[in-house]
């Protein structure tokens, strides 16, 4: 009987140490069979579950047109063939083509035959809806390769819980880019291109929806320029839609304080899997934390305009290779992490991200009203 695990609550050196011929599935959605699934794979002794996509596929309740999604989940599927696993596969309902031919496996999935739904409903039109975006990938020798998508989601849905009223939360996109992948096997990466395009196409169709304030929120450092620049796209398609992300969480004035008032580690104990992200998966998921494997590092190459902390530091940008400076894949002492730190920091977080949503709200209405009172280009009747 095959044994099936899920890859994204491995550490690091976990994944390094599987088989490369054991079987990797990253589903659309949940709820397959999966005693189908073990006998189309030939019945391995084990296959790993990657976290499932949760839309963006049709009967998903938000499906972009066109091929975006399938050119996305090719370039998960390379990324782990390029690391020598042979046997990777999407797994897809029924009479869904993605482009991607014998790397997928189709089985019956219950959307098949579930009445349509959509998300957001559109009982949620005026709310900004909340789009969590983590990623799956390595966090040193002690944490999982969930974290990113573990702590945005928290946070996703502590803003929906404190600001109903404001906000809706879709469920957590748990892929992102990672272009540091050479020497961390594992780690997974949608291509910058086609995760732009993947998001461009979910606001295109949000908007297309009646919904007109969209806020992404990240937890994962390699999204961001990317993001940004589907922010700057949307912009331009949908001038009526407030379209908004920022800099992962804490970044802003209160969290920084929040993050300082906290800290026991220096400037660059908090770069990645380091004090910050092990106390919120310490609070989050203890059992994922393997505190035994911690190796603190933070002997990064630092210079007064490029440094890393969890809000990086300096006026240079660059993207100089990962193990120039981590043995383990750590920026950061996880050493001096604890639970209680992890739910302070995640209700600062929460609360920092309540805020941004009520700047939204105000940013969308102070806009509308200018533009129908005919201000600038707006009083021009093609508009």
């Amino acid at each position: 009987m095959t044994q099936f695990f899920q890859y994204d609550e491995l550490t690091f050196p976990e994944v390094v140490a599987l088989p490369r011929d054991c079987p990797l599935i990253i589903p659309l959605g949940a709820g397959y069979d999966l005693e189908k699934l073990a006998s189309a794979l030939g019945n391995p002794p084990q296959a790993g579950l990657l976290p499932a996509i949760p839309y963006g596929w049709a009967g998903s309740g938000l499906a972009p047109a066109g091929s975006v999604l399938g050119k996305l989940i090719a370039n998960l599927l390379d990324s782990l063939r390029e690391d020598g696993f042979t046997q990777v596969y999407a797994l897809t309902p029924q009479e869904l083509d993605l482009g991607l031919g014998e790397r997928r496996i189709a089985l019956f999935h219950p959307s098949q035959v579930a009445p349509p739904q959509f998300i957001p409903p559109d009982g949620e039109h005026g709310k900004v809806v909340v789009i969590p975006v983590g990623h799956t990938e390595q966090h040193a020798f002690h944490l999982p390769m969930s974290t990113d998508t573990l702590i945005i989601d928290a946070i996703g849905r502590g803003v929906a819980a404190a600001a109903d009223d404001q906000a809706f939360a879709l469920p957590v996109f748990p892929y992102g880019v990672s272009t540091h992948r050479q020497a961390f096997a594992g780690t997974l990466n949608c291509g910058g291109r086609a995760f732009e395009d993947f998001f461009i196409a979910v606001v295109d169709v949000l908007a297309g929806r009646g919904f007109d304030r969209i806020y992404f929120i990240n937890g994962h450092g390699g999204n961001h320029s990317y993001l940004v620049n589907v922010i700057k796209s949307s912009g331009e398609r949908h001038r009526r839609v407030f379209t908004a992300t920022s800099w992962l969480y804490l970044s802003g004035s209160n969290g920084v304080a929040a993050l300082e008032r906290h800290r026991t580690s220096a400037i660059g104990g908090m770069g990645h899997a380091g004090e910050l992200e092990t106390s919120l998966i310490l609070h989050l998921r203890p059992e994922l934390a393997h505190m035994d494997q911690v190796v603190d590092e933070t002997d990064f190459i630092a210079t007064p305009n490029y440094y890393m902390d969890w809000v990086e530091g300096g006026a240079l940008i660059a993207n100089p290779p990962w193990d120039d400076d981590t043995r383990t894949g750590a920026y950061g002492a996880g050493s001096l992490a604890n639970a209680e730190k992890g739910r302070l920091w995640l209700e600062a977080a929460i609360a920092e991200k309540v805020e941004h949503i009520a700047e939204i709200h105000q940013q969308h209405t102070r806009r509308e009203a200018r533009r129908n009172a005919g201000f600038g280009l707006w009083g021009c009747s093609s508009n």
